[in-house]
């Protein structure tokens, strides 16, 4: 390759510039990449978490049914 060509403003000016604003989003969309990843890990455990929750909160309350089922059949008894 002649050394003349190096010497040209594409190759001193435009292409370095090019290079770097192609590297930076590169880099850029890998790190956004990374936090969408990051981030839907946190939302599951925390859906997990609530599913929990909510299950144990439903078995309680089959609980409470089934105890207001006896003290509503016990006082039919006595009427």
């Amino acid at each position: 390759m002649n050394p003349a060509v190096l010497q040209q403003p594409f190759f001193q000016v435009t292409l370095p510039l090019m290079v770097t604003f192609v590297a930076a989003i590169w880099i850029a969309q890998w790190v956004q990449n990374k936090r969408f990843d990051d981030f839907k890990e946190t939302i599951n455990r925390r859906f997990d978490e609530v599913i929990k929750r909510l299950d144990r909160i439903e078995s309680k309350l089959d609980d409470h049914e089934k105890r207001l089922t006896r003290v509503e059949e016990r006082t039919a008894l006595i009427r």
